[in-house]
């Protein structure tokens, strides 16, 4: 019942905008490598071919699309009325930059990121060039190892705060657990009183909350709140009075994230690496000594023990607002333009039978009347809180040798959404508005 609530709520809010056709394939663009399908309503072109692990995507005010190809830098594509790649070339050449890349709110400056830089130029949009002698080091010291997206964005109501992401430094850092080591954590950084030098990601800026294992999907909503994806841990075990069950292959969720207001400094909790979230309750998910017999988007612990239970979650941390299916790995997210709509690419994978994500998704929200707060039109506990859009026709046969493998979003100003996909070295162009 719900999730025909949910395609309901989104094909309404997806269709009532107009949005430009797009073509059914572009010049001199082979076929896409596998094949996929598409929500009724939907079309999509594939534009680019042949690129090195193309990641984040943005768009500049003259409407040039550049995008991060690992281990090349960044190209920037001259773009026709149909969305279409007419030309391109290299902007930036450093192979080190491997994710991140966000535009300044002025449209002048350019930033990028490795795992343990962020770099910032400035930037050109008549012409589309960077000035190569301005570029500057915003923040360094970051870490080399795990999780080396570094995840960048710039609130459009605080333009001198710039956003970033750290991931934990593998499965289970224990050490995240305390903020200072600045890891598995969103941070905020002032770029109108930055030190000579830049800043140091462990030692400066403030908290837009911690705890947080993979944040790599960050957005702004309708009142320049932030949201988070987040790709939660493999190869879990549940211990109970003794007994060691393995929950990994459904367990723990995905998430998403409300992480608020990045003016103000957030320091709380989000779990990470002692609570994780439920996505299939089961009987090894059970601590009869605190909550009894968890469900969908509760959280819970490893082994819980007399020093921290289940219970303590529900005390201390702050749970997601939804659950994504576990391992389906969240990569990006990126609202429509009335905020009614979060598209979310699962990258996919690797570590469950059969293979889960693989996918764009839509998670349908809502907004309060009253408080004008935006929030997922789906409950907390429910796992039917987003639909597919573009996706495999086998999902469970998926692999990064079988199947698209979705990353970076980027809605140009005709409400087109191009969609990088890295392991088949391709970048889609969608459109709901037909």
């Amino acid at each position: 019942m719900w999730s025909t609530v949910l395609l309901a709520a989104t094909a309404a809010s997806l269709f009532t905008r107009g949005v430009l056709a797009i073509p059914p394939s572009c010049p001199g663009v082979p076929d896409p490598l596998y094949e996929f399908e598409l929500i009724d309503g939907w079309t999509a072109a594939k534009v680019a071919d042949g690129l090195h692990s193309p990641r984040g995507l943005v768009l500049d005010s003259a409407g040039r699309l550049l995008i991060v190809q690992i281990g090349k830098g960044i190209s920037q594509h001259n773009l026709d009325i149909n969305g279409c790649i007419t030309s391109s070339r290299f902007l930036v050449t450093i192979p080190t930059l491997n994710h991140g890349i966000y535009f300044g709110v002025d449209g002048y400056t350019l930033y990028a990121s490795s795992d343990s830089i962020v770099y910032r130029w400035s930037y050109d949009p008549e012409s589309g060039n960077v000035d190569d002698s301005s570029i500057t080091e915003v923040v360094s010291g970051m870490a080399y190892n795990g999780h080396v997206t570094r995840t960048l964005i710039i609130p459009p109501n605080h333009p001198d705060l710039l956003v970033v992401a750290h991931g934990s430094n593998g499965n289970l850092d224990y050490a995240a657990a305390d903020p200072a080591i600045a890891r598995a954590i969103v941070k905020v950084f002032n770029t109108s009183t930055m030190p000579s030098g830049g800043y140091n990601f462990a030692k400066d800026g403030w908290n837009a909350g911690y705890g947080l294992r993979n944040e790599v999907g960050l957005v702004f909503d309708g009142n320049n709140f932030l949201w988070g994806v987040e790709n939660s841990a493999d190869q879990l075990n549940r211990t109970v009075d003794g007994v060691s069950t393995d929950i990994h292959n459904d367990n723990p969720a995905e998430e998403l994230n409300f992480l608020g207001d990045v003016a103000i400094p957030n320091n709380q909790w989000y779990g990470y690496p002692t609570c994780f979230t439920i996505w299939q309750p089961s009987p090894a998910i059970t601590d009869t000594k605190s909550l009894g017999e968890l469900g969908v988007g509760q959280q819970f612990v490893q082994a819980p023990n007399a020093t921290f239970d289940d219970g303590n979650c529900t005390r201390a941390s702050i749970p997601p607002f939804l659950t994504f299916q576990a391992h389906t790995a969240p990569l990006d997210a990126k609202f429509d333009a009335l905020y009614m709509n979060l598209f979310v690419t699962l990258h996919g994978s690797w570590d469950r039978e059969p293979p889960a994500g693989y996918k764009l998704v839509a998670v349908p929200f809502t907004r309060d009347s009253k408080s004008g707060a935006y929030t997922p039109a789906a409950p907390s506990n429910s796992k039917e809180g987003y639909i597919d859009i573009f996706y495999p026709p086998d999902e469970g046969n998926c692999s990064s040798t079988t199947c698209a493998r979705p990353v970076g979003l980027v809605f140009d100003a005709a409400g087109r959404l191009y969609m990088s996909s890295d392991t088949t070295g391709e970048v889609f162009m969608l459109s709901g508005g037909q």
